[in-house]
């Protein structure tokens, strides 16, 4: 019997995104799947890291009016879906929300998410997955060393 490679791999980018004083950070709740997350996605062929993170956070949470803080790095996320392994290279940026207003969201966005503020030291219990953990503690280190 053949072996066949079942393993999928790709990269995404994301958004820790602060409020202005800092103190709470944004994050996405998916009723559908029962999750709380961090605003991501795929990393298209003409995109870089930042324009990803970019358009993922202002697709996915309306909040557009966005600052780079700071790179948190990448990370590796393996997982099972199905029958099927998926490699994630994950790259977060830590962003700033300069403005309250929200734009338009595409409709698949606005439907499966709801967006809540946070206070920070708080999201890390909210989050659902451990992943995604690790992105709140590395912002809150860079916020720590002044950033």
């Amino acid at each position: 019997m053949p072996i066949t490679d079942s393993t999928t791999t790709y990269e995404a980018a994301g958004g820790v995104v602060v409020s202005q004083d800092g103190h709470e950070v944004l994050l996405l709740i998916r009723p559908g799947r029962d999750e709380v997350r961090l605003p991501k996605g795929h990393i298209e062929a003409e995109e870089t890291p930042e324009s990803a993170a970019l358009r993922e956070v202002r697709e996915e949470t309306g909040y557009g009016d966005l600052e780079f803080l700071a790179d948190l790095g990448e990370q590796l996320v393996t997982f099972l879906l199905g029958d099927r392994t998926i490699r994630r290279v994950e790259r977060y940026f830590l962003m700033r929300c300069l403005s309250p207003d929200q734009i338009q969201r595409p409709s698949p966005d606005e439907q499966q998410f709801f967006v809540a503020w946070v206070e920070l030291d708080e999201a890390v219990e909210c989050l659902t997955f451990e992943a995604e953990k690790e992105w709140i503690r590395r912002a809150s280190a860079a916020m720590a060393h002044g950033i």
